[in-house]
């Protein structure tokens, strides 16, 4: 098996870790998007029920 030099090791260290905190942004993001798209319909909606 060759060997890997130390940099890069530590290049696919930190790009792994990028990837990870991107993905793991975009599914917070996403995540709280969705819920909050869901309260703000579901507080329209009562809001709306109570102007009539």
């Amino acid at each position: 098996m060759p060997q890997m030099a130390p940099m890069n090791w530590l290049i696919l260290f930190i790009y792994f870790m990028l990837m990870l905190c991107i993905f793991m942004n975009m599914f917070y993001f996403y995540f709280n998007k969705s819920i909050k798209f869901k309260f703000y319909k579901h507080k329209m909606i009562k809001n709306y029920n109570k102007l009539i």
